[in-house]
């Protein structure tokens, strides 16, 4: 289980309905995209504040998940923020290059601003639906929500081959690592070139020892869900 899991299944609201979940999420997320950035601001507070109290997590711990998509976040704020002028009327702050002036003017900095908190809210917003959401209640919820039952096998084989992959790949850099395959820079390029190549083959194998046992079943095409 990832740690994404681990934290979902000890979530104080475990039990209760995934609809329920979805639904304030939907009003999160409409909040998001509708108050002004003050407002924003205070709904990221109270996620984090909700999300940290329902998975008894601290807020530093809490932050680091949040940096994974922050440092995206914060790439797409600065192209916001930072326009190309040939002329430094207007930029509130400027920085000449060659023949032109990289700066801030204040549509592109209300601009970035807004984008930031919105997409700041929307984040932790999303972020507290998968941290309280287990993965057997998403299926349920497909379900309900009459989503094609082909779509949602897919959904499930893929997480299924996610952890797969990951069992596979930790194992054999532990291998490695036991060796002393990442000893300097050069055995470490190498090891991971191994390590892919040997990765690539070893879940072919599991995955055909899954249609092997899937075929002992009497598989008809359909998984239960």
């Amino acid at each position: 289980m990832t740690g994404l899991d681990r934290l979902s299944y000890r979530s104080r609201w475990l039990h209760v309905a995934p609809e329920r979940k979805f639904l304030l999420w939907l009003l999160l997320m409409g909040l998001a995209f509708t108050l002004p950035p003050l407002g924003q601001g205070a709904e990221l507070a109270l996620i984090a504040a909700l999300t940290c109290w329902l998975l008894r997590m601290g807020l530093w711990q809490w932050c680091r998940w949040m940096s994974l998509p922050f440092g995206f976040l914060l790439v797409g704020v600065l192209t916001i923020l930072f326009s190309v002028s040939r002329q430094p009327h207007g930029l509130l702050v400027s920085v000449q290059i060659g023949q032109y002036w990289l700066g801030i003017d204040h549509a592109s900095l209300t601009t970035a601003n807004n984008t930031f908190w919105r997409s700041l809210a929307a984040l932790a917003s999303t972020f507290w639906l998968v941290l309280n959401l287990p993965f057997p209640q998403l299926i349920i919820l497909l379900k309900r929500g009459r989503v094609p039952r082909l779509l949602t096998e897919q959904i499930l084989l893929t997480w299924r081959f996610i952890f797969i992959l990951l069992d596979e790949a930790f194992a054999i850099h532990r291998a490695q690592t036991l060796r002393f395959g990442y000893g300097s820079l050069s055995q470490g390029y190498r090891s991971l070139s191994m390590l892919v190549g040997l990765l690539f083959s070893r879940v072919l194998l599991r995955y055909q020892q899954m249609n092997s046992a899937l075929d002992i079943k009497l598989y008809q095409g359909d998984f239960h869900l």
